[in-house]
């Protein structure tokens, strides 16, 4: 039953497009409003209570794999929408050099309209270009700026123009980020196979139960039903990340 409630909770989790209505063009509402490890894995542990001491070590189990599960789902889409925004950022920052406008004036004003991270990257050059500082050396030290840095590199020491680098640069996101999706909606058919594939012992239980074999009596009300119960879902924990890491592998 507490495997049940758990699978449960995640379908009611909002979907991509859900959280980002939620966290508004610019905000990061959601990130505030994601659940704690700790909290999540107190949860399972709770649902699994009436199953007993076995139900609370599998809850607690299964709790944290869905966690860092969703953790890593979220960490990648949030990789990726820094690729586009980054590149967005660049296109405007390139225009704007294009047109004639200082590298420091060029920056800021393509920040204005740009998202988190480009936002932070541009005002860093702003800021840098602005007083005459070491725009390499600034953005050395900011994530996800590393390939900017290196452009800014190549500008000085070989005297390539500016926006032409920066162009190139743009271009490798938009190829990067292209193909990062087209990976990833691949991906989801072997993911949700995997996902089919976890809940089949659940569904051989309910089987069970129906046909009047009793397994719920089994692994609730006795020692090896308990035993069998943990391993079982350490099983599934153990395939699940398996299968998470070999798609994060091909993402990646």
């Amino acid at each position: 039953m507490s495997l049940l409630l758990l699978a449960a909770a995640l379908l009611v989790l909002p979907s991509g497009r859900a959280r980002r209505r939620i966290a508004g063009p610019r905000g990061h509402r959601w990130r505030r409003l994601a659940p704690n490890r700790a909290l999540v894995v107190l949860a399972g542990a709770v649902l699994g209570l009436p199953v007993g001491v076995g139900g609370v070590v599998a809850g607690a189990l299964l709790a944290a794999t869905v966690w860092r599960t969703w953790r890593e789902t979220a960490r990648q889409r949030d990789h990726l929408a820094a690729s586009v925004a980054l590149a967005d950022g660049v296109k405007a920052f390139v225009a704007e050099l294009r047109a004639g406008a200082h590298p420091a004036k060029a920056a800021l004003g393509a920040a204005q309209d740009a998202r988190p991270p480009a936002s932070d990257v541009l005002h860093v050059i702003a800021a840098t270009s602005a007083r005459g500082g070491d725009v390499e050396a600034a953005l050395a030290d900011v994530p996800d700026a590393h390939h900017l840095a290196r452009a800014w590199r190549l500008s000085a020491v070989h005297g390539v123009p500016l926006a032409d680098v920066l162009d190139a640069v743009r271009r490798d996101l938009d190829r990067r980020g292209a193909f990062a999706r087209q990976v990833h909606a691949r991906m989801a058919g072997p993911r949700a196979g995997a996902a089919v594939l976890a809940g089949l012992p659940l569904f051989g239980v309910v089987l069970g139960e129906l046909g009047g074999a009793g397994p719920l009596a089994v692994l609730v009300g006795t020692a090896p039903g308990q035993v069998l119960l943990v391993v079982g879902v350490v099983l599934i924990c153990a395939g699940l990340r398996w299968s998470g890491r070999l798609t994060r592998q091909v993402i990646a």
